[in-house]
């Protein structure tokens, strides 16, 4: 039986049959375009983790989300958590893969300031490091990106003592130091969560965190100049739907506070999602499914077909990879949402509103006259078969805020249809 051994980055390439390129130093550019894996690496090995308090600390300041096992933790308490995932006797410290280009994704995970969400925070436990600078980045291109990382991660597992995984925190996910999760979705039982900024709204920004932010960014980037502002948005879509006067919106549990803290910023909130009571229930449950039913389900998949070996041709492993790329898309777009949600009930007076039931009848093609009960509903619980209609389709836009006995016509691609509004409730 062959024993475990400690691979470079170089050897771990070529162990898995790729050919290594590098190394470059971290903040230098990669002049590579196209897709492929690319593997960070310390000069030597360390046997502790040389984390930089200090930087740790403006995380901390920077990110109010951040909790250690639920609760906000100390600067030490934070870097100790973190320490106890150092694994003494290896160089590499991150491996990660694009299916774009390697130069693109580097420059990104460079760039990106520490609680930055965007334009890239894979590995960002790499940004408290006090070697950051002396880090190494080597790359190897190659058109099966995803494969090759998972290779290259179990490659790197398996070069593991016995000794050091019984050491880690957790040694039932072994990864590099700044790898969260493997390529299957098994995550490591840190006990961080909220370590980074959400994408749109991330509560106020104080003056001393933007010159923390931007002294981390500074560090991170080798102090060059075009690093990217941690404070700065691209913009956000607004509603431009009026809300009817009769309506009154109220919060979800939890997003007053978000709110407010926004508001008094002076920083824009993502766009409004407008649910109804039943809506944010039903959004809740299918959440609630795809990560504690469907994500382990699909996470045994991969794990079930990544043993039948050769991934390459591994239809099994593919498809169980599309399905999980699906879900996690489904799981991010349903957080998203809930986190802007505003919760709209019916008025249940004579004007329609969202959340209003309304009747009308129209007349059919024959001339008899039908009726047609519409649910007036946001558009992220629109359900046409279930007549849960949009309030921003042209039949929901052509109703909102009309009464019993109005007419209305509505214009559609194939045509004009004619309404008249029996009853609103």
């Amino acid at each position: 039986m062959t024993e475990p051994r400690s691979l470079g980055a170089a050897e771990l390439l070529r162990s898995v049959g790729l050919l290594a390129d590098g190394p470059v130093r971290w903040g230098n550019p990669i002049r590579v375009g196209g897709p492929g894996v690319y593997l960070v690496e310390i000069a030597a090995p360390h046997k502790s983790a040389p984390i930089d308090h200090t930087l740790v600390a403006h995380w901390i300041e920077r990110v109010p989300t951040l909790t250690l096992d639920g609760a906000r933790p100390t600067q030490r308490e934070l870097a100790v958590r973190m320490g106890e995932f150092w694994l003494p006797d290896e160089t590499v410290v991150y491996i990660g893969m694009t299916n774009l280009s390697i130069g693109g994704r580097v420059g990104a995970f460079v760039k990106t300031p520490l609680g930055d969400r965007r334009p890239h925070s894979g590995g960002h436990w790499l940004k408290t490091l006090t070697v950051l600078p002396e880090l190494r980045v080597w790359w190897a291109p190659t058109s099966a990106p995803e494969e090759y990382e998972d290779a290259l991660l179990t490659a790197f597992a398996q070069g593991i003592s016995p000794e050091a995984k019984a050491a880690l925190r957790d040694s039932s996910v072994v990864l590099p130091w700044a790898n969260l999760q493997s390529t299957g979705g098994e995550r490591k039982q840190h006990g961080i969560k909220g370590s980074l900024l959400a994408d749109e709204a991330d509560g106020p920004v104080s003056k001393a965190q933007r010159v923390a932010a931007a002294a981390a960014a500074a560090k991170g980037t080798g102090g060059k100049r075009g690093a990217a502002d941690p404070t700065r948005r691209t913009g956000v879509l607004r509603s431009t739907t009026a809300r009817p006067r009769s309506t009154t919106p109220r919060a979800p549990s939890g997003s007053r506070a978000a709110a407010a803290a926004i508001k008094a910023a002076g920083r824009p909130a993502g766009p409004a999602v407008q649910l109804s009571p039943e809506g944010l229930i039903a959004l809740r449950a299918e959440l609630d499914e795809l990560i504690n039913v469907q994500r382990p389900a699909i996470v045994a998949r991969i794990a079930a077909a990544r043993e039948l070996g050769d991934l390459k041709e591994n239809s099994d492993y593919h498809e169980a990879r599309r399905e999980q790329s699906f879900a996690e898309g489904r799981v991010r777009m349903l957080e998203d949402q809930l986190r802007n949600a505003v919760v709209v009930e019916g008025t249940g007076g004579t004007v329609v509103a969202i959340g209003s039931t309304v009747v009308v009848e129209r007349m059919d093609p024959a001339g008899a006259l039908e009726t047609t009960t519409f649910k007036i509903v946001g558009a992220a619980e629109a359900s046409p078969k279930a007549d849960k209609i949009s309030n921003v389709s042209p039949i929901g836009a052509a109703l909102i805020g009309r009464k019993p006995g109005d007419a209305v016509e509505v214009v559609i691609p194939s045509g004009r249809i004619g309404f008249r509004i029996l009853e609103v409730r």
